[in-house]
């Protein structure tokens, strides 16, 4: 009887695969475990078993698997469930969520080799002068890689010539799969055995000589070893005794010491130094009111003001969960964000807390998720970005997401485009586990969900320790423009605060929700804007590397000195970006130290860390930074937040752009006086009237959510209706705007549904391609399964048409 496997591989495709398995393999092999197989023309691939089965595929036959990798799953039932739903709900590939689920060390590189056939005897006379140097290299070894190959016969392209041995039967090619995950190798030093005998310990000092190096490299090992019971590392004996490597060779080479390799964690927290939280009476009544809502919901949303001390409750259910044995997810909308939290966590749980986003390596995340696996005391609290809902939980109890309501839980590219939030709340079901939703300014589904009676909600309406929440104060730069009361982007209002909260040895934010130094640079004669030749985009303008740079594809040119459109020298800059505030301050204030926290200062892998050090030890007293400021940051000495310019995050084109300037604005605004003093909140603008800024003024949540509901229930928007967007990418226009119409026209007819477009985005060309979007609008008490279905259909009747077939396509399902 044939044995099969049901396998998932990393390419985009919708479906499984079945592969053939011997009776030995198929004894032992399991749902979760990685094996080699073949795909396409020699291919081979890494792939996940998802099911083993007796059940031949009717419409081709199963090849064979190559090798099996795994001896233990690698991922569990739990993973393999999610992973379905996501590709089903969020319409994508089981392929594309596999990539993503699992780090990219897991999914081995196969290398192609070439061999000697040894089976054909070889006529040289026929071979050519590159063949016979390939010929006589695998004389000498037994196999070459490609790259050994461009070596030999010192060419780039060298698939003619192994196509050509190939053909002549002197070589055959063959897979190898490289693991790119290596362990960290940690050297330790002990003492032979020979000399742990007092009679032995005077024997090495006699025999170490006049080596004065050798002798204070011996005696400070001693002395690491009276004060630890741990093995003592090369590294650790070098630093204490002032050496280095070649004194320690030196001593075991003499047979001495003996060195010894033991396999370490890349990363490691230190035991806990915090006993204790106590918390205020506001916070104790909102910590049992959530566990009593836990017992008639699953999912619950904590609606705390800011500085509230929403952590502090987070950390005591956590405790609760943990004193049960369960294991806790800390989900977070920026990596930005876990520097600030992982100390908070790791000062009360010491080492069982462990880290987990895309700065980290792919070999430190690899350890993470074995940790997971096992059960590690080390990963009991998994704090990360919306990745670390991949990792493999088998007894998760509750998942805690803070800044519910940030558009950064959304994955917009590549697919799978799930949402962090949602995504987990499906996940804790799976696991009977509860979910903790954390904001001061919960999106507006998650409210509407809690009028819905799905999610319980508590309120927390009051800062810890009784600290008043900031004055909001509104600066109308249209008036103060008007006084001549600006200097550059500067109100004299701000300037003054700006002055006074120095002079108090107070530390101030300033915000602006764009880099660089101006969106575009303008010719004052012609009006010519330079624009990125692939998007269609103006160039914004960095000042300290005097370039135009695109922020969608990258090109990148020095900054004109003169029009290229009319050769004039009168070009000037246009709006503003973080990188003016830095140099106007500059200007202000020249003896105060400045910071900037955006895209472009925080690449590193550390960068965010330093930067949040660096301010919240009073090391810099200004700190300038686009919206990675707004997301749950604490600093004690911040007393004057001053927002640039709030009319830019009114007026963009998207449903939801007031909800999320209310969000941005409430959540700047919260860093202002979050210890001790009262804060202020300067807000500039030319319309200090907008019912939005009046909302943020007056902190009314309420009315903001009433205002958006009334609006999206009268135009057909969430949370009344569910979005699915379809996005079609093409270089040539007029195929775009003929395939989308088609795709529009069908869509319409077979789904019945409101259905916008196909239309042109703000940004209608990204790196030399077009742009249509269609929206389709679905009630929310519709067939949302068969909707998906109908719409499948289309889509495969649309890449069937070899006119439209070029044209990409990506499905956004929820994408706000």
């Amino acid at each position: 009887m044939s044995h099969f496997v049901e396998v998932i591989l990393p390419l985009p495709l919708p479906k499984t695969f079945t592969y053939a398995v011997n009776e030995s393999e198929f004894n032992f092999i399991e749902p979760g475990m990685r094996v080699a197989v073949p795909f396409g023309k020699s291919k081979t691939y890494t792939a996940l078993v998802v099911d083993v089965h007796r059940n031949k595929p009717e419409t081709y036959d199963a090849k064979d698997i190559l090798v099996v990798i795994d001896e233990q799953p690698l991922v569990n039932d739990f993973q393999i469930k999610l992973w379905k739903w996501i590709s089903s709900y969020y319409m994508c590939g089981l392929g594309d969520v596999y990539k993503t689920a699992l780090p990219s060390s897991f999914i081995l590189e196969s290398e192609t080799l070439i061999t000697h056939n040894f089976d054909q005897s070889t006529d040289i006379s026929i071979l050519t002068d590159d063949e016979y140097l390939v010929y006589q290299a695998l004389q000498l070894q037994s196999s070459l890689r490609l790259t050994e190959v461009e070596k030999i016969v010192s060419k780039k392209n060298v698939f003619p010539l192994v196509k050509d041995l190939i053909e002549k039967g002197i070589i055959f090619l063959e897979d190898e799969l490289i693991d790119k995950y290596k362990p960290k190798q940690v050297r330790y030093i002990k003492l032979h055995p020979d000399f742990e005998t007092a009679d032995g310990l005077q024997l090495l000092l006699d025999q170490l000589g006049r080596s004065q190096k050798q002798k204070e490299v011996v005696l400070r090992y001693f002395q690491l070893q009276a004060t630890t019971k741990k093995p003592i590392s090369v590294k650790d004996l070098i630093e204490l005794s002032e050496s280095n490597s070649t004194v320690i060779k030196a001593i075991v080479d003499k047979g001495f010491f003996v060195s010894y390799f033991l396999q370490e964690d890349r990363v490691t927290f230190k035991d806990a130094t915090q006993t204790h939280i106590e918390l205020s009476d506001a916070q104790q009544k909102a910590l049992d009111d959530i566990i009593l809502s836990f017992e008639d919901f699953n999912t619950t949303l904590l609606h705390g003001v800011t500085a509230s001390g929403k952590t502090e409750i987070y950390i005591k259910l956590i405790e609760q969960m943990l004193q049960s044995g369960k294991q806790v997810l800390y989900l977070l909308p920026e990596i930005a964000l876990t520097t600030q939290l992982v100390q908070r966590l790791v000062a009360y749980f010491g080492n069982q807390v462990a880290v987990y986003h895309s700065k980290y390596s792919n070999n430190e995340r690899v350890e993470v998720w074995n940790q997971v696996l096992s059960c590690s005391e080390k990963a009991r609290i998994v704090i990360g970005a919306r990745s670390a809902l991949f990792l493999p939980f088998s007894n998760l109890g509750l998942i805690v997401i803070d800044e519910e309501h940030e558009q950064t839980f959304k994955q917009a590219d590549p697919a799978p485009r799930y949402h962090a939030r949602d995504t987990a709340i499906v996940l804790a079901h799976a696991h009977e586990a509860k979910v903790l939703l954390g904001s001061a300014t919960p999106s507006v589904e998650t409210f509407f969900n809690t009028e819905q009676k799905k999610y319980g909600i508590v309120t927390l309406n009051q800062r810890f320790s009784n600290v008043v929440l900031p004055d909001i104060e509104l600066v109308d730069i249209k008036d103060k423009q008007k006084r001549k009361r600006m200097q550059g982007h500067f109100s004299d209002t701000l300037i003054d605060a700006i002055a006074d909260t120095l002079a108090e040895k107070k530390q101030v934010i300033l915000f602006q929700n764009r880099r660089g130094f101006s969106p575009f640079v303008e010719c004052k004669t012609c009006g010519h804007v330079p624009h990125c030749p692939s998007c269609d985009v103006s160039l914004t303008y960095y000042k300290s590397k005097y370039l135009l740079k695109c922020h969608y594809c990258g090109y990148s040119m020095s900054n004109p000195s003169h029009c290229p459109a009319c050769t004039s020298t009168e070009i000037t800059t246009k709006g503003f970006g973080t990188e003016q505030i830095e140099l106007e301050l500059n200007t202000l204030f020249p003896e105060t130290k400045l910071a900037r926290m955006d895209q472009d200062t925080t690449k590193g892998k550390h960068a965010f860390e330093k930067l949040i050090d660096s301010f919240k030890n009073r090391e810099v007293d200004i700190l300038v930074g686009t919206q990675m400021l707004a997301k749950g940051l604490h600093f004690d000495h911040v007393n004057l937040v001053g927002i640039m310019n709030a009319d830019n995050m009114l007026h963009i084109p998207d449903f939801r752009s007031n909800e999320r300037a209310y969000q941005l604005m409430v959540q700047v605004a919260g860093r202002a006086g979050r210890a001790g003093e009262k804060g202020k909140v300067l807000i500039q603008t030319y319309n200090p009237y907008h019912s939005i800024i009046q909302q943020v003024m007056n902190n009314d949540y309420t009315g903001m959510y009433k205002e958006q509901v009334y609006e999206r229930r009268n135009f057909k928007y969430p949370p009344y209706f569910r979005l699915i967007k379809l996005t079609l990418k093409h270089k040539d226009y007029d195929k775009l705007k003929e395939g989308s119409l088609w795709l529009y026209q069908n869509l319409k007819h077979q789904l019945q549904l409101d259905i916008l477009g196909p239309e042109e985005p703000g940004i209608n060309r990204i790196r030399n391609e077009y742009i249509r979007t269609i929206l389709i609008k679905i009630p929310n008490n519709a067939p949302l399964g068969a909707i998906k279905g109908r719409m499948s259909r289309v889509l495969v009747s649309f890449e069937s048409i070899g006119a439209y077939r070029s044209i990409k396509t990506s499905i956004n399902v929820d994408f706000y």
